[in-house]
């Protein structure tokens, strides 16, 4: 289920060339692998840095949230921190959302040049929604696994210390 939603993200996220959280959900991604396979060696180490990461991933998801919403001082308009400000593209959900109705305005001088102005409208959902419903999910499975990561490795500590003291 995590490797499914962290891919799931990791399309989209394509699909709008948003590098940042390319980056991010790659590195989730292999956090998840280093997980699972702590879990199958019975390795504590790597369960803690699982959890440790998760902590990260939280924050990361948080801060999706506040930019998608622009808590603060966040505009999306104004900051292309998502692409590391090297191209103008959004959330892939902008122009794909369902029921969304997407009409290029012809003849537009307000577009750079590899560029075309569109306008939106019919959407059941606006994209920002569902950014932030996404990040949210993420946060909730994340909280979900951190807590399996710390007892699965307590366990496996505990059945490391027995051992030891049985030899």
């Amino acid at each position: 289920l995590f490797q499914v939603a962290a891919l799931e993200r990791q399309i989209f996220d394509f699909l709008g060339y948003q590098w940042a959280p390319i980056l991010a959900n790659f590195l989730h991604i292999m956090a998840v692998i280093l997980g699972i396979f702590g879990t199958i060696q019975y390795r504590s180490r790597y369960l803690m840095m699982y959890a440790v990461w998760l902590v990260l991933w939280v924050g990361w998801n948080a801060f999706i949230i506040c930019f998608y919403l622009e808590v603060g001082r966040l505009s999306q308009d104004r900051d292309f921190i998502m692409t590391f400000n090297t191209s103008l593209h959004r959330s892939w959900w902008m122009e794909n959302g369902p029921g969304c109705l997407v009409t290029p305005v012809l003849n537009s001088n307000l577009a750079p040049q590899d560029h075309h102005v569109i306008t939106v409208s019919g959407c059941l959902l606006d994209y920002q929604y569902i950014e932030v419903l996404s990040s949210a999910t993420q946060i909730f499975l994340a909280l979900f696994g951190f807590v399996y990561a710390c007892y699965v490795s307590k366990v496996f500590l505990e059945e490391e210390d027995s051992c030891k003291c049985l030899g």
